[in-house]
């Protein structure tokens, strides 16, 4: 498979701290490739790097064989990514068919008001949230909380999605749903990198899974060569009820 994206020795230092060090690894396109570990383990550092939130100290991101270390994160969208945020963040003065709608306008797209509204009324009714279009943020729990943060960002007609634990919190018919959407959009063509410590989402999404441990990458396989690593296990598997 052809590499959308390659991490090449990432590494951030915050006042002499080391959160990540030299983590490498690649992002085929069309997979979806999951990233798991600890708290602290530095994956949404990571995140944060590859989606221009943070600048690296050293290392380099290529994404389409092109070199975009330390470019600003309001150029993303525009080169074809988009990510949600563990900690939700919608713009809660607007609908949720308004939230997408901000998506749409802003994505690749380059639309006008009325195609980003017919734009966005798609992608509610492929996210399953178009009968909540017209109600606030605040007017819905979690799971549609959730899927919102996803809809907005696929909105702006992303070539690699970001996820960082958009699972986190679901029960597991939530979760089972949220898998089977995910499924549908990579299904279309939408490279996907996710953070998650729901293992079962993990194994059934995901073709690599690439784990850290102290800000480093310890090792990576197929969710079936990760689950039965012994050092994996001790370290991180054997702590998780998921």
């Amino acid at each position: 498979m052809t590499e959308l994206l390659e991490i090449k020795k990432l590494t951030k230092n915050f006042h002499g701290l080391k959160a990540v060090s030299d983590v490498s690894f690649t992002v085929e396109k069309g997979s979806i490739t999951g990233m798991i570990g600890s708290n602290g383990a530095g994956k949404t550092t990571v995140f944060n790097m590859i989606s221009g939130v943070l600048t690296p100290t050293s290392g380099s991101i290529i994404y389409q064989g092109k070199d975009i270390t330390g470019t600003k994160a309001c150029k993303y969208t525009g080169m074809g990514i988009a990510r949600t945020f563990q900690i939700m963040k919608p713009l809660r003065n607007m609908t949720v068919l308004d939230n997408v709608v901000s998506g749409a306008i802003f994505g690749r797209k380059h639309l006008g008001a009325a195609e980003a509204r017919d734009y966005a009324s798609e992608i509610l009714e492929f996210t399953g949230l178009y009968e909540k279009k017209d109600l606030y943020p605040k007017d819905m729990g979690t799971p549609y909380k959730k899927r919102l943060e996803v809809a907005r960002a696929l909105a702006t007609d992303p070539e690699l999605l970001l996820l960082d634990e958009v699972m986190a919190g679901l029960n597991p018919t939530e979760t089972d749903e949220a898998v089977e959407l995910f499924q549908k959009i990579n299904d279309q063509g939408t490279t996907i990198l996710l953070i998650e410590h729901i293992m079962r989402a993990v194994a059934s999404l995901c073709q690599k899974v690439v784990v850290m441990h102290h800000g480093e990458k310890i090792t990576e396989g197929t969710p079936e060569q990760v689950m039965n690593d012994p050092y994996v296990i001790e370290i991180y598997l054997g702590k998780e009820e998921d």
